[in-house]
């Protein structure tokens, strides 16, 4: 099979015994995709997936030999888990940097709110999204409450078969004049994205008729919603699309779709000279800030713990690990969509269903923000993935002057890694359900196990 072919895509590449590998991964992917609905939940079936495969904590390690496998869990929202290779941890590792945290809406501190005895849900959407898609549709709310007492609380509403479910109202066409002459994206603006929760109530107000719902079932006060992680997200679980089944349409392939093959890849992959580690990070939506996000220092320290298991306790030798190391960004790409086309510069676009996509850069005008890889490293991941076979392509973000996003790859050149994004090309990027095509996800585990396994 030939790896680059930018004539026949991947499923007409394939032998049937391939395809039938692929369709294996797929579903448990999906699997994945209808588990972890939120980076806690991704974060806590990742860690069940490695501790059953043999990874322990950090924690538990007074000293570190070749073929052990630990894992770091940051505030049980990103982790970081590693295979320890032969050569030593200065030599550099092979890393593949993936994001949990997926675009959706958050409730505010004070969310309850009434009007006309509607109660509604206030709502602060994370990263970037387009708000018109997100009326009209059933959602969930899924997430934590830590109560003051020490106590947390599950939360989840809309995700089980008779769970009731939320909706964001629209206007109708028949009063919408004055509505569909806005710009699209001015329509429904960030304060109207308030799900509707309960319009009955037997007292002269609805709103407390519904906290005590909550009161009931979780044991939850009004209060209690200051100190919550609360998110709204779809309800649809993950579905195939296509008379051919061909695709997945779920929520959060942004970036589950690579960091499920990430994690994959490392729990398949054979232990090599090199340490090998997968990174699942948080934040990535919003800037990659905060304590979870890899804009702070859990992900050094991980690996400056690595190095002290291995008596390595000097600065130098983390900058030396760091310098040495090499890292696939593992994040999506947008595939050539034909109607939109105006928006893809099509020679340089990436094509849906025809492999793992590598960006030598990415954000826009000018290539402002970008990484922009090392040629060197570019051909050297190339003669991985050509070696082993595995279908890629290459691909950038819409035209030059049309926009453009970022990943956490500059980051992590920041420090001195050889860096170079490659994900996934979807369509759809950012909606409340997204698509891809089963091929590129069964790619990227490909690319993923084989850039580990490499000498």
């Amino acid at each position: 099979m030939k790896a680059f072919d930018k004539e026949n895509n991947v499923w007409s590449r394939f032998s049937e015994k391939e395809r039938v590998k692929m369709e294996e991964y797929c579903k448990n992917y999906r699997f994945f995709l209808d588990t972890a609905r939120t980076e806690r939940l991704a974060v806590k079936e990742i860690l069940s997936q490695a501790e059953s495969a043999g990874f322990r904590s950090i924690d538990s390690y007074t000293k570190l030999a070749a073929g052990d496998k630990v894992y770091w869990n940051q505030k049980n929202k990103a982790v970081v888990l590693a295979v320890i290779g032969k050569e030593p941890l200065e030599a550099g590792a092979k890393i593949v940097g993936s994001h949990i945290d997926c675009p959706r809406l958050d409730l505010k501190a004070a969310p309850v709110f009434e009007k006309d005895k509607l109660v509604y849900f206030k709502t602060h959407y994370y990263g970037g999204i387009l708000k018109y898609q997100w009326v009209c549709q059933p959602l969930s709310l899924i997430c934590v409450v830590c109560m003051s007492n020490g106590r947390k609380v599950d939360v989840s509403i809309g995700d089980g078969p008779d769970d009731p479910v939320f909706y964001i109202n629209d206007l109708l066409p028949h009063l919408g004049k004055d509505q569909a002459a806005k710009k699209l994206n001015d329509a429904i603006e960030g304060e109207m994205l308030m799900p509707i929760i309960g319009t009955h109530g037997e007292e002269e107000k609805t709103k407390p008729a519904v906290l005590k719902l909550f009161k009931d079932k979780y044991g939850i006060e009004e209060e209690d919603f200051a100190s919550a992680e609360l998110e709204i997200i779809p309800a649809q679980k993950s579905r195939d699309v296509g008379l051919d089944r061909s695709m997945i349409m779920a929520h959060g392939h942004d970036d589950r779709v690579c960091s499920y093959a990430s994690n994959a890849g490392i729990l398949d992959a054979k232990a090599g000279a090199k340490t090998q580690i997968a990174l699942f990070a948080d934040k990535e939506e919003i800037g990659s800030v905060g304590n979870t996000g890899v804009q702070s220092s859990y992900f050094l320290d991980f690996m400056a713990e690595l190095l002290a298991l291995q008596g390595k306790t000097e600065e130098l030798y983390l900058r030396r690990m760091l310098r040495h190391s090499r890292v696939l960004s593992a994040d999506v790409n947008a595939a050539l969509d034909p109607i939109f086309a105006s928006a893809y510069e099509e020679s340089n676009a990436a094509r849906f269903g025809y492999g793992i996509c590598l960006s030598k850069y990415t954000r826009r005008r000018g290539k402002s923000g970008s990484n922009d890889a090392n040629a060197e490293f570019l051909a050297e991941v190339r003669r991985i993935f050509n070696e082993n076979n595995v279908p890629w392509q290459t691909g950038e973000l819409g035209k030059v002057d049309q926009g453009g996003g970022g990943t956490i790859a500059y980051i992590m050149a920041d420090w001195g890694c050889e860096v170079v994004d490659c994900g996934v090309a979807m369509l759809s990027m950012h909606a409340p359900l997204e698509l891809v095509s089963k091929a590129d996800a069964y790619c990227a585990y490909l690319a993923y196990k084989a850039f580990f396994e490499s000498k």
